[in-house]
């Protein structure tokens, strides 16, 4: 049988990245990023835990003319440094909307305006995560970025993404498979 990167490509579709010490951009310092697609042409990924503090979702609420829900108390996060303008909302699978991308059975993604109405009429998926921006990589290149050492990837885990406080999901990502990510650096090496 022929050896195919198929297997190794859809593996990562769904899990996490943790930018390790070693992370060249500080960018992407401590970073969590989600992926949700990652294929021949490339990879996106959302990064769920870099708060954007200049803009809330109430106010993104407001300006589209949508209602706020009482008790909302959603930060808008910074999802990466590609199409800083453009929305995208993680959210549960028990919500329904017909436009999304299904990252695992129970993570869907979406640009939808539909879900952001139902969020202001409170009518919205009961977890969701609000992003302007993604984390994009051309072919090949999020393989290169993994062979440097610069990610640690592991299984995600839906309570990291929408019940973890944000400046705990770094680590706290990292101790659910055993690994002390702020240490990590001095337990790798080149061969």
């Amino acid at each position: 049988m022929e050896q195919s990167e198929q297997p190794i490509i859809n593996s990562l579709t769904g899990s996490f990245l943790l930018s390790t010490p070693k992370m060249p951009d500080p960018r992407f310092s401590e970073q969590v990023i989600y992926i949700c697609s990652h294929g021949h042409e490339g990879s996106v990924g959302i990064a769920v835990n870099k708060p954007n503090l200049s803009i809330t979702l109430e106010e993104i609420l407001l300006t589209n003319g949508l209602p706020v829900p009482e008790g909302l108390n959603a930060p808008v996060y910074t999802g990466g440094p590609v199409e800083p303008n453009s929305a995208f909302i993680l959210y549960g699978s028990e919500y329904h909307t017909e436009q999304h991308l299904e990252v695992s059975s129970s993570v869907y993604m979406t640009r939808n305006t539909k879900v952001l109405e139902d969020i202001g009429n409170g009518k919205g998926p009961e977890k969701f995560l609000f992003a302007v921006g993604y984390a994009g990589w051309g072919p090949g290149q999020l393989e290169g970025e993994l062979v440097r050492q610069g990610w640690l990837t592991i299984p995600a885990d839906d309570s990291i993404i929408f019940d973890v406080p944000d400046n705990e999901k770094w680590q706290a990502a990292a101790a659910m498979y055993g690994v002390d990510i702020t240490t990590y650096q001095d337990l790798i090496g080149n061969a």
